[in-house]
């Protein structure tokens, strides 16, 4: 793309409004800001689109809403699947609502009836209302847990789940044809609703996803039994969590629950924090210090769209809260069901727990312990979604539970995406659970460590933005996969898996399998003594990640194991 021509272009074309050729021209001159607003289209990937918001090819704005709106609006029609309709959700951030609306009107020009929520709403209730509605597709505007900056579009196809082959290529094809704003249909909000192609929709998708909500709790009665004791601090980090929150812990009958009150604001600019997403620990400052005021049991804290939990409990020997990862947290509910389930004679037959390649290998402990089958996915939770749609097709098996490591879990087959709200139900569960034994989930953290094994993981990123950084991250996994490694760290290498072209070489015999998994841009390294590493290619952010666990005899054996395996992944990719 000539990004000084498409520049030009924005700037005279009557099609762009006058606010956005404001700012382009308040840029005039800057070559190196043009260049990363015009130098590609917004790329459309399997997860839809997610960028910065602003005017340009390369940015989130009204148009390229449009057009990547007109590619799926193209693909349903192909589908012959418009009567079915879409259901569209938005979160807190900035032109969250137009973009919705733009979303909406684009797919209503084309004949295809859309239910929009009126309000902030969680991403998993989306995913919930698609299956509630019998929609074909549904569309959720956010940016998850990205800086302010961002925004972003998901699309979720009929069964709940983002996006997974074929629809996800076909969809990005369809995407990739419409090539000029020509293309792109619109028509009038007034006039969408009196076709009956725009449909307000709110209590009938609120109270049925409360209702499942509610299904999961195993014993309520303990709940009921230390409510009036046990203390939860809560924040939404300014996001879409509070209403749900609160209102399923008021449902569970929880009494002390307490709201950081600056947070609870839903603000797209995040006034309070850096970054909101759980894993930054200077975003916990407030919950924290409210958490301290009120002597709470337990902290959490939402994304901003609310499909990510993060938690802190107080370590009643030190006074101190200890922040618990997505591995510690997921294995917490995981574990509670399991043991819960199997002791009230309650497991489902042939039942199977699911979790993402990069997620804790204590999955696979407490999996075997209770006789559970456990299935590996690529990262992203649509292929947890994926899974569960096959049992529900074939009747292989029976899901029990799902997670990846980044703060996401699903406890019901209700929703096809992670959901913290439900994160909530169970972990607050386990919490009363322990607090009726006189432990705190701390406690329970340290049990699972001594019956398992000390299970510790760990993650480090490498930002490469604009035109160069695509180049950089390339030629990076470029020079991993021409290494084939032997060594990493104190660590042989066993076996090398490349999802990219669905093999794995064993490193001791030199014979080549397959992953069987889809094809993806992964690495992943089988290390002696219950070791691994991952590197993988973000595919919302311009970032390399690389993950690593290890499994230690004690804590502090633990924690020394995972530094040094961090230092020799760093100093080998980096």
């Amino acid at each position: 793309m000539d990004f000084s021509k498409e520049y030009q272009r924005w700037l005279t074309d009557s099609y762009f409004d006058e606010d956005t050729k404001a700012e382009l021209r308040a840029i005039e001159g800057d070559k190196a800001e043009i260049e990363d607003r015009f130098y590609r289209t917004l790329e459309f990937g399997t997860a839809g689109l997610r960028g910065v918001i602003g005017a340009g090819t390369n940015r989130m704005n009204i148009y390229t809403v449009r057009q990547a709106t007109q590619g799926l609006a193209n693909y349903i029609l192909s589908q012959n699947a418009q009567d079915k309709g879409v259901v569209i959700a938005h979160d807190c951030r900035i032109m969250s609502p137009e973009f919705t609306q733009e979303a909406a009107l684009c797919l209503a020009a084309n004949g295809i009836k859309t239910y929009v929520f009126p309000s902030l709403r969680p991403t998993p209730e989306l995913s919930f209302a698609v299956r509630k509605l019998g929609c074909t597709a549904g569309i959720v505007v956010t940016a998850s847990h990205n800086p302010r900056e961002y925004n972003g579009y998901k699309v979720y196809w009929e069964d709940g789940a983002q996006i997974t082959p074929p629809h996800d290529t076909n969809i990005m094809a369809e995407v990739a044809k419409v090539t000029d704003f020509s293309q792109v249909k619109t028509m009038d909000l007034q006039a969408a609703k009196d076709a009956g192609l725009y449909i307000t929709v709110s209590d009938e998708i609120d109270e049925p996803y409360f209702a499942e909500l509610r299904k999961q709790s195993i014993h309520p009665e303990i709940i009921k039994k230390v409510a009036k004791d046990i203390k939860v601090v809560y924040t939404p980090f300014h996001g879409t969590g509070l209403e749900s929150v609160q209102r399923v812990l008021k449902d569970l009958g929880f009494e002390n629950v307490y709201i950081e009150p600056t947070q609870a604001v839903a603000d797209g600019n995040f006034p309070t924090v850096d970054y909101p997403n759980p894993e930054d620990p200077k975003a916990w400052e407030l919950a924290l210090k409210l958490a301290k005021e009120k002597d709470a049991d337990i902290v959490l804290a939402t994304d901003p769209d609310a499909d990510r939990l993060g938690v802190y409990c107080k370590d009643t020997k030190t006074g101190e809260y200890v922040s618990f990862t997505g591995n510690m947290s997921g294995m917490l509910i995981a574990e509670y069901i399991l043991r819960e389930k199997t002791k009230l004679g309650i497991m489902p037959e042939n039942p199977a727990l699911i979790e993402s390649i990069v997620t804790t290998d204590m999955a696979k402990a407490i999996a075997k312990a209770y006789d559970v089958k456990l299935i590996e996915v690529l990262t992203g939770f649509k292929y947890i979604g994926e899974q569960i749609k096959n049992f529900e097709e074939t009747g292989s098996n029976n899901y029990v539970f799902g997670l990846e490591e980044s703060y996401g879990c699903l406890p019901g087959t209700y929703a096809r995406d992670k959901d913290a709200p439900a994160a909530v139900t169970m972990l607050c569960e386990v919490a009363a659970y322990c607090k009726n034994e006189g432990k705190t989930l701390w406690d329970a953290m340290i049990d699972l460590y001594e019956k398992y094994g000390y299970y510790k993981e760990g993650l480090s990123t490498l930002t490469l933005k604009g035109v160069d950084g695509a180049a950089e991250l390339k030629k990076l996994m470029d020079k991993a996969r021409s290494s084939k490694f032997e060594q990493i760290g104190d660590y042989k290498v066993l076996a090398i898996r490349d999802y990219a072209d669905d093999t794995r070489l064993d490193m001791e015999t030199g014979k080549v399998g397959s992953t069987g998994l889809p094809k993806s841009n992964v690495l992943y390294y089988e290390l002696e003594n219950n070791a691994w590493c991952c590197v993988r290619p973000s595919g919302t952010e311009p970032k390399i990640k690389f993950y690593f666990g290890i499994k230690g005899e004690s804590m502090e054996d633990a924690e020394s194991k995972l530094e040094s395996l961090k230092n020799a992944v760093n100093e080998l990719f980096q």
